[in-house]
């Protein structure tokens, strides 16, 4: 939900998704792939096989010790914005959003010194590009009202953690539901 309300807000030219050997990764691609043809971004996948350094729900192993939560993905945030880095600068985009939110504090890496600290690391390498996380000070809801997404774009998300579909479970499928149910979406 938040990566497809930021990419609506901002309308970025470029839209890359990372394929790491994440459960869910083909319902993602699927999902960025239509938002981005609905809103006319280019749309690149990067396919790099990291299930072996996974842990947790998303990567279908136990969590490790130190997971603040189920679905943690040891230095998940750094390796996604390097690898999107990486095509970001091969293609001379000058910007990279990231989706994390308020409520991502859990994780050290969904904190703002954090963002600070690898936008000064990839700003300081060739190419001058710049991180930024426009959502990181707003709630789900607070996005999704601040960035006018239409209900039937945000239809595309897939939040699950554990799917190519939503089990309804986890905690992204929870964080989803409570989501619409808070913009007086929900189905039920």
């Amino acid at each position: 939900m938040d990566s497809i309300a930021i990419a609506y807000w901002h309308r970025p030219e470029v839209a890359i998704t990372v394929n790491y050997g994440q459960r869910p990764a083909a319902a993602e691609i699927r999902a960025a792939n239509a938002v981005a043809e609905i809103l006319g971004i280019d749309h690149y996948v990067i396919e790099a096989d990291l299930r072996a350094l996974g842990s947790g729900d998303m990567a279908g192993t136990p969590a490790l010790d130190v997971s603040p939560v189920s679905e943690w993905w040891p230095f998940r945030n750094q390796m996604l914005v390097t690898l999107a880095a990486m095509k970001g600068v091969a293609l001379g985009t000058q910007k990279l959003f990231i989706g994390t939110l308020k409520t991502d504090e859990q994780h050290a890496d969904g904190r703002a010194e954090f963002i600070r600290a690898l936008d000064v690391l990839i700003g300081c390498q060739e190419g001058g590009l710049r991180l930024e996380a426009p959502a990181i000070n707003l709630s789900a809801v607070e996005l999704v009202h601040k960035s006018g997404i239409t209900m039937d774009m945000l239809a595309w998300a897939h939040s699950c953690h554990v799917s190519e579909y939503a089990c309804g479970l986890c905690r992204g499928c929870r964080k989803h539901y409570e989501t619409l149910r808070d913009l007086g979406e929900a189905p039920y």
